[in-house]
């Protein structure tokens, strides 16, 4: 009887078994559940990967509102102080400011508050 599916058969359901190392169950053992479990996951993966970008930037917004209310202000007013004033830092830049050097974040949220 002549094989014909042997070899790049069992390439393919090594790479499937390789994908699904670890994974709970017969998630890592049957070929039909790995394939729909690593299938899932780098469907995950992927949008995790764009989700994460989002999930920065409301962590830096949730930040500096935080730090620009210790200061007196809110965080709507502060970035459009700063928006006036012609300064053009991230929200990246401005929560790292706020957490490590408070003194020239606090001269910049009375900039953004001065200015008209």
């Amino acid at each position: 009887m002549r094989i014909t599916f042997s070899v790049p058969r069992n390439h393919r359901k090594k790479k499937i078994f390789r994908l699904a190392k670890g994974y709970y169950g017969d998630k890592s053992r049957r070929l039909r559940m790995a394939i729909q479990q690593v299938d899932k996951s780098l469907t995950n993966a992927f949008t995790d990967r764009k989700d994460k970008k989002g999930n920065f930037r409301s962590m830096w917004i949730t930040r500096l509102n935080a730090a620009v209310r210790e200061e007196g202000t809110t965080y709507s007013r502060f970035m459009n102080g700063l928006k006036k004033a012609g300064i053009t830092l991230n929200r990246k830049m401005l929560s790292e400011m706020a957490i490590k050097d408070p003194a020239s974040f606090k001269q910049l949220v009375t900039i953004a508050g001065s200015a008209k």
